[in-house]
């Protein structure tokens, strides 16, 4: 594939967090744009970002997922790289002005998984066995299924996070799916919780790549790795969060799955504890994602969503 006439690109920089993973996800796109431009000089630009940083604060305490990308962000507005690969999960809802996700590749598993070394389920851990998960969202659908764990903080990249559980600091951990088998760790994965029982984050196990609106070679060149369905599901999703207040780190589920010209979205929202919970699961027309999206936050504020999310001490 020839690259855009629109302008002469020869060379792009991809800005990246330095963890194992994200860079793995950079190189992932990389390559994928090597594949498609083989002239292409493609460079990666290591930063290390402030969420990864602070690895003993809760994130929703700390200033939310978008700890994440503002670094990333700051790069490409600087002129140090032209886009950044993101985790979906962790972009906010808001972008900031001139900002664009030019694409969203095609989605891993979007499960959540239980990693142990001695339980092969949630279902097997005994009552005040100590559960580490990074997330609210995880933990409060956790304790209304099993109430007697003890749910702790976890934070730090995969590899931190593994190491402290293999320490038995953590009976068990809860891990994103998609991360673990990206990394070659699917190994690791004693069993998935199923989205019925763990929903999972809006954009959970998609890739996003972010760049300036304005830059309309560079998105030309990078649309041949959006993926059209997974693009549908995570537009529904993200409208959830963004229909209620669009905060990134509220203990919010949404997914949405393609069935033919049908988007089924399923969403929640979830105290910590796991005490109250609101759920809705609508079907729309899939070429109007957001309206599927709104939808969904409606059926969930006619369940007291936003007066669950009003307790919360701090945002997730």
């Amino acid at each position: 594939m020839n690259l855009p006439a629109t302008r002469n690109l020869e060379r792009v920089v991809i800005a990246t967090r330095r963890s194992r993973l994200a860079l793995w996800q950079a190189e992932h796109v990389k390559q994928r744009l090597a594949e498609l431009y083989p002239r292409l000089d493609v460079q990666l630009l290591p930063l290390s970002t402030r969420g990864d940083e602070l690895l003993d604060a809760r994130l929703d305490k700390a200033g939310g997922k978008g700890l994440f990308v503002k670094e990333l962000e700051a790069a490409i507005d600087d002129g140090r790289a032209d886009l950044a690969v993101h985790s979906m999960k962790d972009v906010p809802v808001a972008l900031p002005e001139g900002f664009v996700l030019a694409a969203i590749t095609a989605r891993e598993d979007p499960r959540d998984a239980f990693v142990a070394n001695q339980y092969a389920a949630l279902a097997e851990l005994p009552d005040g066995a100590t559960v580490g998960t990074s997330s609210l969202r995880r933990a409060a659908q956790i304790a209304e299924r099993r109430p007697g764990l003890r749910l702790r903080t976890l934070r730090g990249n995969l590899d931190t996070r593994l190491a402290k559980l293999d320490r038995g600091e953590y009976d068990a951990v809860i891990l994103a799916a998609a991360g673990l088998r990206r990394l070659g760790l699917a190994g690791r994965i004693r069993s998935l919780l199923e989205v019925a029982d763990s929903l999972p984050a809006a954009g959970q196990g998609a890739l996003g790549i972010e760049c300036r609106a304005r830059d309309r070679a560079l998105r030309e060149l990078i649309a041949p790795l959006a993926d059209a369905a997974t693009d549908a599901c995570v537009r529904a999703e993200r409208a959830v969060n963004l229909a209620l207040g669009g905060n990134c780190a509220v203990p919010l589920g949404a997914y949405a799955e393609l069935e033919g010209a049908r988007l089924r979205l399923r969403a929640l929202v979830a105290s910590p504890d796991g005490r109250r919970i609101a759920r809705a699961d609508r079907t729309g027309d899939a070429s109007r994602p957001e309206l599927l999206g709104e939808q969904a936050a409606q059926a969930l504020r006619e369940q007291g969503a936003l007066e669950i999310l009003a307790q919360l001490v701090a945002p997730e």
